[in-house]
């Protein structure tokens, strides 16, 4: 069973592979990582949201919110995590919890959604999240989950993160919880091989996990289970067979690779699939690690071989695009490991990055900026929409990389814009990742729409006529509006 939420976020806080929480004071890390809310800032900003984020993705489980719709309305389809298979997941299950059911409790109510949806769907698990409002009122969800499970003789999974937690990173690393709890280790693949390894963090954003499973074949790697992204129940029940991990997203589920170290002694190291120098890099990484764990070492000569060829192969690609795209400035507003991984990519294109958003990076994602950019790199921490605006008007940069969220302050200034958040339609990890990134930036730089919304507009620059002002256009002699007027 899982421990009490305060217990749990305890020792979420006490996190030994988060080297920002460890250069904290003993009453600093007492504290914790929770900072008051803003009303409103539930929508993408709270521990709910960043639970069903990281757990989401696991396509053939259902996911049920314990809570008044709004929450789920928030929170579904908040990114482009695909499927190669099942789509349960994109079903919004609720409770909708009303006013009755805040008197009275609403433990009944949950117990027979979790009834309907196992009669009706039939899924491998059922997840069930706390929201504030069920938290406050006291619902035990553990307890129901708990018999439900018996009942029904199938998994029903808490995932106790209501949102008054904290922070949406912080509900992250609740959602790992809940499957280091519950899930990881729970069940036994038919079989293992020496090249098994994890992927942690990456949600299959646009098919990403897609453009990078084809390169794992061909070192001959299995990816037994990647958590979360296009992951089915069973796979992350048994992913603590793995020899190897590799963490993809920054720190968001740092807790899940460091306890699957220390229970199942299974090594990881933080990789980024974006660009074509971290791409080649993680690759090694895993085959340099796979040998340490006893896997043949002729897998080094197979994945060099491959990595010479996918970057040959890439770099003739982006050939064409490099004269156009030298010396164009970007800022880039992001966080994690895109804030680093990303100023990497583009600086092998010759693209100058004016300027890169740190606010929710780590100190090593911080120091990975320094080491790419030089001592002077242009970290903003929290850059405010007017400073945005003012800086994309003066022209000190051609164009914003960033999430949904800043798009109307690059089109306000009438500056180019491209979505590289979890939004985004378009797939940009591995070699024809960074590819098809290069591409849209050169689409998107060179769209005559630009040109044409920054001329002034007709009326700004002559005086119409009084006499004309109101004259209605010509219309054709056998039109019906002809004698109007």
């Amino acid at each position: 069973m899982g421990a009490p939420l305060n217990e749990k976020l305890q020792d979420v806080f006490n996190e030994p592979g988060c080297d920002k929480n460890q250069g904290k004071s003993d009453k600093e890390r007492k504290k914790g990582c929770t900072k008051q809310l803003a009303p409103g800032a539930a929508a993408g900003g709270c521990a709910f949201d960043g639970a069903k984020i990281a757990l989401q993705p696991i396509v053939d489980v259902a996911h049920l919110v314990h809570g008044p719709i709004a929450c789920e309305g928030n929170s579904w389809d908040n990114r482009h995590a695909l499927s190669s298979g099942v789509s349960t997941y994109r079903t919004g299950f609720t409770t909708d919890i009303n006013e009755l059911d805040v008197v009275y409790g609403g433990e009944k109510r949950l117990y027979k959604a979790v009834k309907e949806i196992i009669d009706k769907y039939d899924p491998p698990a059922v997840f069930v999240y706390q929201t504030c409002v069920t938290a406050l009122i006291g619902d035990d969800i553990e307890a129901v989950c708990k018999a439900a499970s018996k009942k029904f003789n199938k998994p029903v999974i808490p995932v106790n993160s209501p949102g008054f937690a904290g922070v949406k990173n912080l509900g992250n690393k609740l959602g790992g919880e809940a499957l280091l709890d519950y899930v990881i280790g729970t069940a036994e693949p038919e079989y293992t091989t020496p090249y098994d390894i994890n992927i942690i963090g990456e949600y299959n954003l646009s098919g990403e996990l897609w453009q990078v499973k084809p390169l794992l074949d061909a070192m001959g790697v299995r990816v037994l289970a990647c958590i979360s992204g296009d992951a089915r129940y069973q796979e992350v029940a048994y992913s603590h067979r793995a020899k190897v991990a590799m963490m993809v997203c920054s720190k968001a589920m740092i807790n899940i690779s460091r306890k699957m170290e220390e229970r199942y002694n299974i090594p990881f190291f933080e990789g980024s699939f974006y660009g074509i120098g971290d791409m080649s890099d993680s690759l090694r990484e895993i085959a340099r690690l796979l040998v340490q764990q006893g896997a043949p070492d002729d897998i080094i000569a197979r994945t060099e071989a491959l990595i010479a060829a996918e970057e040959a192969r890439a770099w003739a690609r982006i050939e064409p695009y490099k004269a156009r795209l030298k010396g164009k400035r970007v800022l880039l507003i992001t966080g994690g490991v895109k804030s680093w991984s990303v100023v990497a990519a583009l600086q092998e294109v010759g693209i100058e990055i004016v300027g890169t958003s740190v606010k929710k990076s780590t100190k090593e994602d911080k120091d990975r900026i320094k080491e790419i950019m030089g001592e002077e790199a242009h970290m903003i921490d929290d850059m405010p929409p007017r400073e945005m605006y003012k800086m994309l008007k003066e022209a000190r940069a051609d164009i914003m990389l960033s999430g949904g969220r800043s798009q109307f302050i690059a089109l306000k200034a009438k500056m180019p814009w491209l979505d590289i958040n979890q939004e985004r339609h378009h797939a940009f990890a591995g070699y024809e990742g960074m590819v098809k990134l290069v591409q849209e930036i050169d689409k998107t730089l060179y769209n005559p729409v630009w040109e044409q919304v920054r001329l002034p507009a007709p009326w700004d620059d002559e005086v119409v006529p009084q006499s004309t002002a109101l004259r209605l256009p010509d219309c054709p002699a056998d039109s019906s509006l002809s004698s109007a007027g």
